[in-house]
């Protein structure tokens, strides 16, 4: 039973330093968005990844595809 006790540890150690991961560049890009904005640059994504709008299309694409 100790190693099944074991891995939950190493399991949420592992959820708590991905919850932190996210969390910080949260951070980093909220700091960016507000350095840009300070210095009057126009705020862009850089990960096409984080726009959804385009990824909602084409995913509704495929699924109307014939296959």
């Amino acid at each position: 039973m100790a190693t099944k006790k074991r891995q939950q540890t190493i399991n949420k150690r592992n959820r708590e330093r991905a919850v932190e991961e996210k969390r910080t560049l949260k951070r980093q890009r909220k700091q960016e968005k507000r350095e840009a904005a300070r210095n009057g640059e126009p705020t862009t994504l850089d990960s096409p990844a984080l726009e959804p709008s385009a990824d909602v299309a084409q995913g509704a694409a495929d699924e109307d595809a014939p296959g």
